[in-house]
């Protein structure tokens, strides 16, 4: 088995939590090098992993002979170090949101074809074991057509995450771009683009800062979204849920109701209108506070390996991109907005 050869640009939250300890748990993965502008965290997780740390990216991609690269970097950085990347003939896993504008996510995509190279976005939603169920329950039928949802993703906020704390980049909106709604609403937009099978196209949102202190991006966001053959649900992103952490997902069908990750032992239940309940045990959800692999970073290597384009491509983090930034647009004119298919 050929090893492939990882670079890791970025050396915070994400790096330190998923990306470096998912790609030394795969055997043909040889984590080659890290950087960070922040000398000491690149050199920590170098000396962890075996590594050469860089303190800046471009000279890790001029100098070392790598495969491919994760870019665990602040969301405006995202769009210029992927292409950077790419350009150098490197593949490119890119933390979610894939970009802060349309035209950036474009660049990536054109960028990604011209040197073909693979290109991937970490929505890693989508892998979940309890997600991966509830698709195929949905495709199945049995539930009949979806009618409505509601959906959710929050919790206390990344300053418990985050390795700079309250006083990180995910609050300064020239680094992160937004908040709650990039942060934890792509995931959900992402999620039910992924298991409706189908794009949303309207979106009407609030979209505002209610209560984290000294930041200037919003820390909840509430949307109606509807979708192109009807269906009609809602889509929350908080950093307020203090309490408990909140990823659940409930679809309202014609034949039953099905809920996702409501309950903290049956992560999948089915509900019939005949009174039948089923319950299922599927997994274990990864929070902020207890990881498990995402399965993001072996999917990856695994399309490396085998040549093929991944199913969450730049092209499908653009599409989920483009709900939040209708999500913006919606908040700050107070209209719905159309999302052209």
């Amino acid at each position: 088995m050929t090893t492939i050869k990882i670079g890791v640009i970025g050396c915070g939250a994400i790096a330190r939590r998923r990306h470096l300890p998912e790609y030394a748990q795969l055997p043909n993965v040889d984590i080659v090098a890290v950087a960070d502008v922040f000398a000491g965290r690149a050199e920590e997780m170098a000396a962890q992993y075996g590594a050469k740390a860089y303190t800046d990216y471009r000279e890790l991609l001029r100098h070392e002979e790598l495969d491919a690269v994760s870019v665990c970097t602040p969301n405006a950085l995202h769009a210029p170090i992927t292409i950077s990347a790419l350009e150098a003939g490197k593949h490119a896993l890119c933390e979610k949101p894939i970009a802060v504008s349309e035209a950036e996510a474009r660049a990536m995509i054109a960028a990604s074809e011209r040197n073909g190279k693979l290109l991937m976005i970490g929505h890693n939603q989508r892998l979940m074991l309890p997600h991966q169920k509830a698709k195929q329950l949905l495709a199945s039928g049995e539930l009949g057509r979806v009618l409505t949802f509601r959906t959710s993703f929050g919790h206390g906020g990344p300053e418990s995450w985050s390795i700079e704390g309250a006083g990180g980049w995910f609050f300064k909106k020239e680094l992160a771009f937004i908040g709650a709604m990039g942060d934890l609403g792509v995931h959900k937009a992402d999620l039910m683009r992924y298991l409706l099978g189908e794009e949303i196209i309207e979106v009407g949102a609030f979209v505002g800062t209610l209560h984290k202190p000294n930041t200037d991006v919003d820390d909840n966001a509430v949307c109606i979204v509807k979708t192109e053959s009807g269906i009609i649900g809602t889509l929350a992103a908080s950093w307020t849920y203090k309490a408990k952490e909140d990823n659940s997902t409930v679809f309202y069908c014609e034949h039953g109701i099905l809920r996702l990750i409501e309950d903290s032992t049956y992560n999948v239940i089915v509900e019939k209108n005949n009174g039948e309940k089923v319950l299922h045990q599927i997994g274990k959800v990864a929070t902020n506070e207890k990881q498990t692999e995402s399965g993001i970073v072996r999917e990856f290597a695994g399309h490396i390996t085998a040549n093929t384009k991944p199913a969450i491509s730049g092209e499908e983090g653009m599409k989920s991109l483009k709900i939040i930034l209708a999500a913006l647009e919606s908040a700050e004119t107070g209209r719905m907005v159309r999302i052209p298919l």
